[in-house]
């Protein structure tokens, strides 16, 4: 296992420092090491790295129908501890009085309903008939993020920056274009780059599991970015759910589940830019690679 990672720490180090354009294949050999290579090899198969992040919030943003005399409202509830901006467009529409022509956009507050539509029919004798298409995104787009540098989210150190910015390995779709990948054993301490609000966390991940983002912890910072640590050791996330963290609280410990090829921190700040989520630049006030940081109570 310790072949395995350092030779992927390496490879994965060659990857960012130049332009490449080939296949990454996986295999097994008879004694069971996981060899990563660009070769070709019989019973390799392609390994495919994903950059996506599964962050179920369906069950967190809905949209409920009352029914009532007058017709139908349709209120629409964020569970979740941030804000979430909403479009709905009713398509197939028939029967609505004055008909709805524009989508309705709303950002609708943490923990928050909000009647959105009221819908009287034209024909009090038939039923109204539509279909409701609801977009929804974290965040409120109309907050500008800050140019504040971010210190380092870890104790220890140093550690080597094992993909950048812009990385062809993984980081090329708009929700991690900007992330870093930061080899570091399993179990370094993570902290909070900034302070806010906890809005999500994963914590029952083991090995690859079924999230290619593994544990995570997200929160939500004042600007209305929000820093997401990734692939995070089972167990060790020490944050719930709304809560509010100080700059440099203890927030999990470094792993290696979800689609991790070794040991690391994946770090990205995202904002919603409308109707999305998507990864924007920052630095670091400091180097990746520059002695332990213990500037905030390390142990």
């Amino acid at each position: 296992m310790m072949c395995k990672n350092i030779f992927l720490t390496v490879f994965l180090a060659l990857l960012t420092g130049q332009s490449y354009a080939f296949t990454v294949y996986k295999y097994t050999d008879e004694n069971g090491v996981v060899t990563y290579t660009d070769k070709a090899k019989a019973g390799a198969q392609v390994f495919v790295f994903n950059d996506r992040m599964v962050e179920r919030i369906e069950n967190d943003v809905k949209l409920e129908t009352r029914k009532h005399a007058a017709g139908e409202t349709l209120v629409l509830h964020n569970q979740l501890y941030a804000p979430v901006e909403v479009q709905l467009r009713l398509e197939n529409q028939g029967n609505i009085a004055g008909g709805v022509k524009q989508p309705v956009t709303w950002v609708l507050p943490p923990r928050s309903e909000i009647r959105l539509l009221t819908l009287a029919p034209a024909d009090p004798q038939q039923p109204l008939q539509y279909k409701a298409k609801l977009t929804y995104a974290l965040g409120d787009p109309r907050l500008l993020p800050t140019t504040d540098q971010y210190p380092l989210p870890w104790r220890g150190g140093p550690f080597r920056l094992t993909q950048g910015a812009n990385g062809k390995y993984s980081h090329f779709t708009p929700k991690g274009r900007y992330a870093l990948d930061i080899a570091m054993p399993e179990g370094t301490p993570i902290i909070a780059a900034r302070a806010g609000v906890v809005v999500k966390i994963e914590n029952q991940q083991t090995g690859r599991g079924t999230n290619p983002a593994g544990n995570f912890v997200r929160i939500l910072h004042d600007d209305g970015t929000m820093g997401v640590y990734l692939h995070l050791q089972r167990g060790s996330v020490s944050v719930t759910e709304g809560q509010r963290v100080d700059q440099g609280s203890l927030l999990a410990r470094s792993g290696n589940t979800g689609n991790s090829t070794g040991p690391h921190l994946h770090f990205v700040v995202q904002r919603n830019v409308g109707l999305a989520v998507e990864s924007i630049p920052f630095d670091f006030n400091r180097p990746v690679n520059s002695l332990p940081n213990f500037a905030v109570g390390g142990e």
